[in-house]
């Protein structure tokens, strides 16, 4: 695979339990989640070998499990874990996580987007500033 080439997951639908209040998280609820991965650079042809790739469909899975193995008050704090973990576990130099949750009235969803890149520390913070500052 060559540096500019992309995979993606669209639409992934996750069930969860999170929100801020203690009784939102007490049923789990439906997430949508993208996903976009910058590949490792794979020299010469793909030769039709997934393992020369990245198995979306072990990502796909990867992504569901992480989403359901806890509890969460955050979708920030679920996006920095699912995209730290699919830099952990598949061969990536980044990944892109959005997430939409359908909590909020008169809206189609809200959100959060992220990007993550191989090398960054846990917080996700290169060379960023943080909030505030």
């Amino acid at each position: 695979m060559k540096s500019s080439d992309q995979i993606f997951i669209r639409g992934l639908r996750v069930r969860c339990c999170i929100g801020v209040p203690e009784q939102e998280r007490a049923q789990p609820q439906e997430l949508v989640i993208n996903a976009n991965f910058s590949p490792l650079v794979s020299p010469g042809p793909l030769n039709d070998d997934i393992g020369r790739t990245i198995d979306y469909h072990a990502v796909a899975i990867r992504l569901d499990e992480i989403a359901g193995a806890r509890p969460r008050k955050l979708i920030e704090t679920l996006a920095e874990d699912l995209a730290a973990m699919v830099l952990d576990e598949f061969p990536v130099n980044a990944v892109s996580i959005e997430i939409e949750k359908f909590i909020l009235p008169n809206t189609r969803c809200v959100g959060v987007a992220i990007t993550r890149h191989t090398g960054e520390d846990a917080a996700g913070q290169g060379d960023e500033k943080p909030l505030g500052i």
